[in-house]
Order: C-alpha cells, then structure tokens, then sequence
C-alpha cells in the first residue's frame, strides 16, 4: 500500500515507464519547470545570434547615415563661408 501511495504522488514524467526504463533524468533549464533539450537550446542560441547580427548592422547603418550627414554639414558649412 505505502509503495502505491508513493508511486501516485510522484510527478507523471516520473511515473511513465519510459523514464523508469531508461533511467535517465532531464535536468530542468530554468525555475519554471520548463526542459529545453539540446536542440531547442541550439535553435534559441542561433535564433538569439541572429537578432544580435541585425542590431549590430542596424547600428553600423545608423551610424553611417549620421557620419554621411555630419560630412554634408560639415562641407555645406566650409561651402558658405
């Protein structure tokens, strides 16, 4: 009786018989109970790589609009005087 009271209260990914089976346990990835394994976390790493490559270019085209107008400026102000 105590063996089955123990094997209810266990969490349903304990009890299924493929996790008896193999014996192998997933460590949990974050607080929240939630499991990544290894591919979802290497879709996230790229995923997260892509989006870092975008602000990255972003960045460097702003910054080559703003350098482009600051010469234009810059030669319209020398232009005038």
């Amino acid at each position: 009786m105590a063996m089955r009271c123990a094997l209810t209260s266990l969490p349903a990914r304990l009890r299924s018989p493929a996790a008896v089976a193999s014996g192998a346990r997933r460590l949990l990835s974050d607080g929240k109970g939630r499991v990544l394994s290894e591919e979802e976390r290497a879709k996230e790493t790229v995923y997260i790589q892509k989006l870092e490559r975008e602000k990255l270019e972003k960045l460097k085209k702003q910054q080559e609009k703003e350098k482009a107008e600051a010469e234009k400026a810059k030669s319209s102000a020398d232009g005038k005087k």
